[in-house]
């Protein structure tokens, strides 16, 4: 096994040879979790905290998960993980930018597990994405859906950012509507959405009350000690598969940063469950 300043990497080693792989013109090869690899643009989109909070909370709450769709899956970075930490659970997912899934095949590849997954390109509005089969069979669900409306900013950056951040294909809405569709009975959707301004919480309320799923779960994300929680990362499930008189619980923040601008503790904790040094 390696290490790593004192922390020994867990999992198992990448193919042989792999790590002789270069990357191609504009693109880098960076370590994700344990000795995974993933291919990410220098100017493009690159995975984020965002991710890897949805990747945690989803498998903290679905230990039992045979099969997983990630939505709007991008360069694969949630599906990556999960595919760490979970390597039993079939994963499919479903990006609709040509330039993100062409990332993501190659990470696969580049880790042995293309055989593991199913990488679907497309649009997951359109019914041609989807079998009959996959109606109401994943255990697992995950996705990071964009922030904001097309109107609400300027869209002037890399094409690969602008349709990660703003909604071109989608919103929290549509995120849970396929949700609810794809989910199986007992099974769960972990997501993560801005909380703040307080607009943007009651837009996934209203999401949620319109899928027919609801919120089992969720968890204020502070970005630094003594800042307004900005996201939040939410648990959720088909309503009829619950109590009525289940409340949603709120959990405690969860804070990513300190004052003086190192990692929280609990936050390194998240790091090391999901295969990254706990720095």
């Amino acid at each position: 096994m390696r290490k790593f300043k004192g922390w020994t990497i867990p999992g198992h080693d990448i193919p042989e040879g792999a790590r002789d792989v270069q990357p191609g013109p504009g693109e880098t090869i960076d370590i994700i979790s344990g000795e995974y690899r993933i291919y990410q643009l220098k100017d493009g989109h690159r995975f984020s905290t965002d991710d890897v909070l949805v990747a945690w909370y989803a498998t903290e709450n679905s230990p039992q998960a045979n099969r997983m769709l990630d939505l709007g899956s991008g360069i694969g970075s949630v599906a990556l993980m999960v595919a760490w930490r979970r390597p039993r659970t079939k994963i499919v997912t479903v990006e609709a930018q040509d330039i993100s899934i062409a990332c993501a095949r190659k990470s696969w590849a580049l880790n042995g597990l293309s055989e593991g997954v199913d990488l679907r390109h497309g649009d997951f509005r359109s019914p041609e994405v989807f079998r009959p089969e996959d109606e109401r069979s994943f255990d697992l669900i995950t996705g990071s859906p964009p922030y904001f409306p097309l109107d609400s900013g300027l869209l002037g950056d890399h094409p690969q950012k602008v349709a990660c951040r703003f909604e071109v294909r989608g919103d929290i809405a549509d995120y849970c509507q396929t949700a609810a569709r794809m989910l199986k009975p007992g099974g769960g959707f972990a997501c993560v959405f801005p909380i703040d301004p307080p607009h943007q919480l009651d837009r996934v309320w209203k999401a949620v009350a319109s899928s027919g799923l609801r919120v089992v779960q969720w968890r204020p994300i502070e970005l630094k000690a003594g800042e307004t929680p900005l996201l939040g990362v939410f648990w959720m499930m088909h309503a009829d598969d619950l109590p009525e008189a289940l409340e949603t619980w709120q959990e405690p923040p969860l804070r990513i940063r300190e004052k003086d601008g190192k990692t929280s503790l609990e936050y390194r904790l998240v790091k090391l469950r999901m295969g990254f040094p706990p720095n």
